[in-house]
């Protein structure tokens, strides 16, 4: 047999296993065994197993509870009545594991690792107007006497026919279970590996969780930006314990009020611009607390540094906003436009930004625009949406002048239509602002935390300073501090 030909000038090109070779592996180890259900789009994930031979040794049962009454008596009822949800897909890992555990002696298979695989799915409905979500997982061992990791996404498919998502739905399913088997060391390149013989225009993963022994120091948080760094979805959101949420149930029907900002650190002007806009919010007509979500959004370019993601920088400022207790939402989006648009996929209701006098200059600038067909026009159109309200924070100019919308400056060709807005209340001012922070500035406070100047403490909300200094957050050293007092 001859030996492979390399030539001068070859690249290295990383080679993918086929959707086939994949099962194949999987089906030709002895250890792995475990179990498939699947609700809602066919057996298309097994089907690869049982296709690419071995699959004896591998697959202990396929199920596939679709009866709603059948599922019920099989893994519960859920308390909404729901069927595609994260609940309903951890009931059936869990519930499936046990029956492998309680029906093989481990005596008799001391070397299995056993797995459940399972997923529960809505494809595109017949009017074509819902394209379709679900929940896939597995739930499975390393090591036969190591308890079980996990790993669980959501799913939104992009496809308009029926077929065609089963089938995108069965290659994500082989490449969740190869890459939890033998990509588990790198959880990055694992998230990558998801997209294997699929195309990003078939299928979003918007939220992805990792748990277990193996994922012990794994923060889902950064699993999240890697989805919208890797461009998989377009926003990723965690609640204020840090936790990955997902953005269609926490958005769903609610009033939204946005800030936008690099929150590098958050400091009092941030929190002197959330509290006076959402009190405005609330009095706002059908807007009630209880029915309200504030959201603190970070720009993927507002993580860049030198044209990087820094992810301890991300951190730091995650860490900070949840610690005041806010929800936090990492975007792609260049244009507040595109967040409106993204928030009125999930809800009619009224919605808010709230942002300072220089972001809304720059919203009126129409470079930003020119890629769409209608230019400005069309973007605004999608920006000032329905019920939608820019709250407005001054900021103190170059001859020390307070400027609102009253006395802002755009371009000579925006000003007639600037007029339009805010004649028509799309533009309202905070007018019980705090004068005496309004020189305070979140770049300045990075740069005294980094240099070890002080004074910079005064400038943060309550606690904010404190938490900076125990975990050294952005650049943050005592030893600099020490320096300087000298």
């Amino acid at each position: 047999m001859g030996t492979e030909i390399k030539l001068k000038g070859d690249k290295v090109i990383e080679q993918i296993p086929s959707i086939k070779d994949k099962a194949l592996r999987i089906n030709l180890n002895e250890n792995i065994y475990g179990t498939f259900a699947e609700i809602g789009a066919g057996q298309e994930t097994v089907r690869h197993f049982f296709r690419s031979g071995g699959s004896s040794g591998t697959i202990a049962k396929a199920m596939s509870a679709y009866d709603k009454d059948f599922s019920d008596a099989v893994y519960g009822i859920e308390k909404d009545g729901r069927y595609v949800t994260e609940s309903r897909l951890k009931k059936m890992l869990t519930f499936e594991g046990q029956l492998i555990e309680e029906r093989l002696s481990r005596e008799k298979h001391p070397n299995k690792m056993f797995f459940s695989y399972a997923n529960t799915v809505a494809t595109i409905d017949f009017a074509k107007q819902f394209k379709g979500h679900g929940w896939v997982g597995i739930r499975y061992q390393i090591e036969p006497d190591e308890d079980y990791n996990e790993i669980i996404i959501h799913i939104r498919f992009k496809e308009t026919d029926v077929r065609l998502q089963q089938e995108t739905l069965g290659i994500l399913g082989v490449n969740l279970i190869y890459g939890a088997y033998y990509k588990y060391n790198d959880p990055k390149r694992l998230l990558r590996y998801l997209y294997d013989h699929l195309d990003k225009d078939q299928l979003e993963i918007d939220t992805i969780n990792f748990s277990g022994p193996r994922f012990a120091d794994v923060d889902n948080r950064l699993m999240s930006l890697q989805l919208v760094k890797n461009g998989m979805t377009d926003a990723v959101m965690f609640n204020p314990d840090g936790k990955n949420i997902l953005p269609a149930a926490i958005l769903y029907k609610k009033n939204i009020l946005a800030f936008r900002g690099s929150f590098r650190p958050v400091t009092k002007v941030n929190m002197d611009m959330y509290e006076k806009s959402l009190k405005m919010f609330l009095n706002e007509n059908k807007v009630e607390v209880d029915n309200t979500l504030v959201v603190f959004e970070i720009t993927l370019s507002n993580l860049r540094s030198d044209g990087e993601i820094d992810e301890r920088d991300f951190m730091d400022r995650a860490e900070l906003l949840c610690s005041l207790g806010q929800t936090v939402m990492i975007s792609n989006f260049q244009e507040y436009y595109k967040v409106v648009e993204y928030f009125a996929n999930y809800t009619k209701a009224r919605m808010g930004l709230a942002m300072g006098v220089n972001n809304l200059v720059d919203i009126f600038d129409e470079k930003y625009y020119r890629h769409l067909s209608g230019g400005i026009l069309e973007a605004f159109g999608k920006l000032f949406y329905r019920d939608m309200k820019v709250f407005l924070y001054p900021m103190i100019g170059e001859n020390g002048e307070i400027i609102t919308s009253d006395n802002l400056k755009v371009h000579p060709r925006m000003k007639e239509l600037y007029k339009f807005f805010k004649f028509n209340g799309k533009v309202v001012d905070i007018v019980d602002y705090d004068p005496n922070i309004l020189e305070v500035f979140s770049r300045e406070v990075l740069n005294m935390i980094s240099q070890g100047k002080p004074g910079w403490e005064t400038m943060l909300p309550s606690g904010i300073a404190e938490i900076i200094k125990e975990h050294h957050l952005f650049g943050y050293d005592p030893s600099k501090v020490l320096k300087e007092s000298n």
